[in-house]
């Protein structure tokens, strides 16, 4: 039997739609190149692992702080602004490693990383909406699951990349941070060139379909012309606070960020704790996760195709809950495949949270980007809490992301009844 499936995207946006890929792909490395950092930090800097987590405070912290004036600055000036604006904040955080390395200083090292950070919470505020706004909105979820698979592609890259030159220090092969400095002088010169190629090519011109716009809700200034178009006033903010499947958004990615920043900034110590790994090993088996979300992120794409994604999204939650239980037990290789795997089961919660949390919004969609990329609040505040735990159990510190798939587990559930909009028949 035939069936009418509406394209990912249309031909006028294949080059538009490759370049924000490439920015998924350059802050999957940039992220995952973090928690690299921290377990790095703790053994040139001589900081515990409590203080370290630090590193991830920084970092979602930045998304935190971030987001909200992100979005402003995005209805304001549009999405090709908004897109220039977080590339130089990435590139300017990547250079001022250059000074925090010659330092040596942890503090200076966090305001890079707040920096960087800034600018990666800038483009990712802006990428969502404006890849759900090329094509149909039926499509978003697979547009959105796509755009990051290749965010867990450079995830992949992030932790390979730093365990072969960074976590070589710790079996004294490197005396110093001039490798972390290179690293990210590297970095910053690479965004700087897509910042460059966006700002000179026409492809950033092109202006997004008036269908996607009037579902997705992206009018006026936040057309991607880079021209100011005829705006229509947005309705008050107390209208958005109404739809409760955003609401729920919001708090799912809040859990949802906080078990993948404490499961990610704390893989490193378990496999040297509990299975006795060189931290450069066990960096190579943080990149094979991260493998494992990418291949969950293809494989999510598809099975959206006849699994409707909140049904998805709980199933995958649900699956994570049981991978945290083995993982706490420290039962040799048992409970290391299931902390591998957590990666698999996790990676299409971000870009379906935030895909749900986005529909049937309408011209509230930017704002409610803005908001749905504070929930990385959940990253900042819960490394520090796990760091408590893991100083004397990093095991068991994996009991604590059991709270946040449970509440995603709720969030995909009662999705039908929190979203008004949908049909009684969905």
């Amino acid at each position: 039997m035939k069936t009418n499936r509406a394209p990912l995207t249309s031909k006028m946006y294949y080059l538009l739609f490759a370049f924000l890929t490439s920015i998924f792909f350059m802050w999957g490395l940039a992220l995952t190149l973090m928690d690299v950092l921290n377990k790095h930090f703790q053994a040139e800097l001589h900081i515990s692992k409590s203080k370290s987590s630090l590193i991830q405070l920084a970092t979602f912290g930045a998304y935190t702080l971030v987001a909200l004036p992100a979005g402003i600055y995005m209805k304001r000036f549009g999405y090709r602004s908004a897109i220039l604006g977080g590339l130089f904040l990435f590139a300017a955080g990547a250079f001022l490693f250059i000074p925090a390395a010659s330092a040596g200083s942890f503090s200076f090292f966090l305001f890079a990383l707040f920096v960087l950070a800034a600018g990666m919470a800038s483009l990712e505020t802006v990428a969502h909406p404006y890849v759900a706004a090329l094509g149909e909105q039926k499509t978003s979820d697979q547009r959105i699951n796509f755009a990051q698979s290749f965010n867990g592609l450079g995830g992949v890259l992030g932790p390979a990349i730093g365990s072969f030159f960074l976590l070589k220090a710790e079996r004294g092969e490197i005396s110093d941070l001039s490798t972390v400095k290179s690293l990210y002088v590297t970095i910053g010169c690479v965004i700087t060139l897509m910042g460059l190629i966006f700002a000179f090519s026409p492809f950033s011109h092109v202006k997004v379909g008036s269908a996607a716009l009037r579902q997705n809700g992206e009018m006026g200034a936040a057309a991607p012309t880079g021209v100011r178009a005829k705006t229509t006033p947005a309705p008050p903010l107390k209208d958005l606070l109404k739809e409760r499947h955003f609401i729920f958004a919001v708090l799912a990615q809040f859990f949802n960020v906080a078990a993948q920043a404490g499961t990610w900034a704390f893989f490193i110590n378990y496999g040297e704790e509990t299975m006795h790994f060189s931290a450069e090993h066990a960096g190579y088996f943080f990149s094979l996760s991260i493998f494992l979300l990418v291949i969950g992120r293809f494989a999510g794409t598809f099975l959206m195709r006849y699994i409707k994604p909140y049904i998805l999204l709980s199933t995958f939650a649900c699956a994570n809950i049981l991978m945290c239980l083995v993982v706490a037990q420290a039962a040799g290789w048992i409970s290391f495949v299931a902390l591998l795997m957590i990666n698999f089961f996790f990676s299409i919660m971000y870009p379906t949270i935030f895909s749900l949390g986005l529909k049937d919004l309408g011209s509230h969609t930017q704002q409610a980007s803005s908001f749905i990329v504070m929930g990385f609040l959940g990253g900042a505040v819960f490394p520090p809490l796990m760091g408590l735990i893991a100083n004397t159990d990093i095991a068991g510190a994996y009991y604590l992301p059991i709270i946040c798939y449970l509440t995603i587990c709720l969030f995909g559930l009662q999705y039908p009844r929190l979203n008004r909009h949908l049909r009684p028949s969905i």
